[in-house]
């Protein structure tokens, strides 16, 4: 008989969720806000990989969600309604305790999550971001009209190329395998996205940064703007060259969207309280 294989620990919840890319987490309870990235349709956490060093002095961290079906969870399957998939990141964060002095940054499907999940945080009256950071995405209302989850493989692998999510060059990661395993991931997505429908609620309370680009096909300025009514804090939008992936790669749009989003981090104010009044975080991602 042959010797039992090795039984391999199966990594922490907390890895799962939030994993960590190279840099230490900060001592529990450094002061200084905590930046909470969402991803786009079908992308990963290593999107914001180089985010914590990128906006160093700026916050005190940076933690990238990771969705099932990717990653480290491979093997989950992906949600495919927002719902459900809003609930679970929202309680995630406050068993973390992740809900004191954070802003989120989402992109695409990532910025309408952020904002659902600053929602269902309110309901459970938990603290809102100190900011919320909104990029290539329309206002939430204006979802629901699209249906690119419902495409034959091969349409939807040109849907992919055709809104720049292969990066200029690589027509060839068409009929790649690689993009065959990523497929099911990015239909799951675009199912929370274009199944989701806006229900009217007061607008959030903290101040809204918008990033729209020039050539997005996906949300153009005037989608992008209508976030604006999102909130009763203030609203700034800035509006970049580049197209719907522009914060990948390290062009001048993704280096614009890093300045501003550091500069205007950098300018919160530090959080009310103490840390006696405040939950200690679990900082082992």
């Amino acid at each position: 008989m042959s010797p039992a294989e090795p039984l391999l620990a199966a990594p922490p919840r907390d890895a799962l969720w939030f994993p960590r890319f190279g840099a230490p987490p900060p001592a529990a309870g450094a002061p200084g806000t905590r930046l909470i990235c969402f991803p786009y349709a079908g992308g990963t956490a290593s999107v914001y990989r180089d985010w914590r060093e990128r906006l160093v002095g700026a916050v005190a961290d940076v933690a990238a969600l990771q969705l099932p079906g990717r990653g480290l969870r491979m093997r989950e399957e992906p949600y495919t309604s927002a719902g459900p998939l809003v609930a679970a990141v929202a309680g995630e964060l406050v068993r973390r305790g992740l809900t004191r002095d954070y802003a989120f940054f989402g992109h695409s499907m990532g910025a309408l999550l952020a904002y659902e999940v600053a929602c269902a945080l309110r309901r459970r009256g938990e603290p809102g971001p100190r900011h919320l950071f909104v990029s290539g995405s329309r206002a939430p209302h204006l979802y629901g009209d699209r249906a690119e989850h419902l495409l034959p493989d091969a349409e939807l692998r040109d849907f992919a190329a055709g809104i720049g999510a292969l990066g200029d060059g690589d027509r060839a990661l068409l009929n790649s395998a690689y993009l065959d395993r990523r497929l099911p991931v990015l239909r799951a997505d675009l199912e929370v996205c274009n199944g989701y429908r806006w229900r009217p609620r007061r607008p959030l309370d903290c101040p809204m940064t918008a990033f729209s680009a020039s050539d997005d096909p996906v949300a153009d300025a005037a989608e992008v703007e209508a976030w604006r009514a999102y909130t009763t804090s203030s609203f700034l939008r800035h509006h970049v060259q580049g197209d719907h992936f522009f914060l990948t790669g390290d062009g001048p749009a993704r280096q614009r969207l890093l300045r501003e989003l550091r500069g205007e981090l950098a300018r919160l104010p530090r959080a009310a309280g103490t840390r006696s009044e405040q939950r200690e975080p679990s900082w082992t991602y």
